[in-house]
């Protein structure tokens, strides 16, 4: 790519940052208000809603990149599925945001929203593994791709509960993503990427470090849909082995959170679909960290999990399947940091059915 071409991306990145930004100021005059309760962080109502600018300003780029930049479609079938899949869910978790619907339901609307992206064959099938080479577990790939869209698209709206960290964590990884593609020739997740990074640009300044707006289920589910379907085209990169990791990666704080979150919550018998404080970042800000600096850390893990995605390609041969788990010790401390701090703040109580191993969040403050 020559730099005359990457300055023509980046202007047009901009005026749809710009158009992001235009929205979200829209949105904050609407005010669709976001009001308090016992399991929120905030104590104001605040307007909520400014995902839509993100929403707007991607699906604009991305049917003006359809009808105009041929060297970076994909596939009709497959293009038509994502912008589709992509509508609706923005469609259906804005509604939400006005309505307040019952988790299934949301639920449901992401499992047909998923469907649709994979309907089109955007499902990973097969797997490249060093020592192993390409892995392919048939019908399998689909049930599998669909677990992983809806938890990625649910753990990007879990870890939506302070200023700035989603947005942030979601910009990080589509900047890396933007980089990582180029570099590969994925001209489509390269754009794609580079569009949501536009959009995200546009509603952070309005969301960190103060909260003039938040950016709703509208955003966040639709931050989570689109990385989480970027990902699987990304395992499309055939000089790369484990290539299904990339996204993973650049999403390891997000992903940790949640995945230890719900392990911890199964395992105290608590009701996994019921709102509660309990996530890590959660609990960390509810025991005195400033969330400033929470939104921080989560932004340092996903710069950390960019920098590991760029050792990552680098590096072949024996070492390759190591250079993920340099993600994992990070979390682990972090996780470590957390719950003592929480527990000393008497945030954690030993749950009814508890073994010793397992905890569930106490009072909120």
């Amino acid at each position: 790519m020559t730099l005359e071409a990457l300055s023509r991306h980046l202007a047009f990145a901009a005026v749809m940052a710009l158009l992001s930004a235009g929205v979200v100021r829209t949105m904050i005059r609407v005010a669709v208000l976001d009001h308090p309760d016992p399991r929120k962080s905030h104590d104001q109502p605040t307007p909520k809603g400014g995902g839509v600018g993100i929403v707007v300003a991607f699906l604009v780029g991305v049917a003006i990149l359809y009808a105009a930049a041929q060297f970076s479609r994909l596939a009709d079938p497959y293009f038509r599925g994502l912008i589709a899949a992509a509508a609706a869910i923005a469609l259906v978790a804005f509604l939400d945001d006005l309505w307040d619907w019952p988790f299934v339901v949301k639920l449901g609307a992401q499992v047909l929203a998923a469907l649709a992206a994979v309907g089109t064959g955007l499902y990973v099938q097969v797997y490249r593994i060093p020592y192993l080479g390409a892995v392919d577990i048939g019908w399998l790939g689909v049930p599998a791709t669909l677990v992983w869209l809806l938890f990625a698209t649910n753990a990007m709206n879990f870890i939506d509960g302070l200023n700035g960290l989603a947005g942030g964590v979601a910009l990080i990884a589509a900047l890396f993503l933007c980089a990582i593609a180029a570099g590969q020739g994925g001209w489509f997740i390269y754009f794609a990427a580079l569009l949501l990074a536009a959009g995200l640009a546009g509603f952070l300044p309005f969301n960190f470090p103060r909260a003039r707006i938040f950016m709703g289920d509208v955003g966040s589910q639709f931050c989570g849909f689109v990385l989480a379907v970027l990902a699987v085209a990304a395992s499309r990169f055939d000089t790369v082995e484990l290539s299904f990791l990339i996204v993973p990666m650049l999403l390891s704080g997000v992903l940790f959170d949640v995945a230890f979150t719900l392990v911890r919550r199964a395992l105290a018998g608590e009701t996994l679909t019921a709102a509660h404080r309990g996530h890590l970042y959660q609990l960390a800000q509810r025991s005195g960290m400033p969330a400033f600096w929470v939104t921080i850390v989560h932004w340092g893990f996903a710069l950390g999990g960019g920098v590991v995605c760029l050792g990552f390609i680098a590096t072949s041969g024996q070492w390759k399947p190591i250079i993920p788990l340099l993600l994992l010790a990070p979390q682990l401390g972090w996780t470590v940091w957390v719950l003592k701090r929480a527990s000393r703040a008497g945030l954690l109580v030993p749950s009814a059915r508890d073994s010793g191993l397992s905890w569930q969040a106490g009072k909120v403050p």
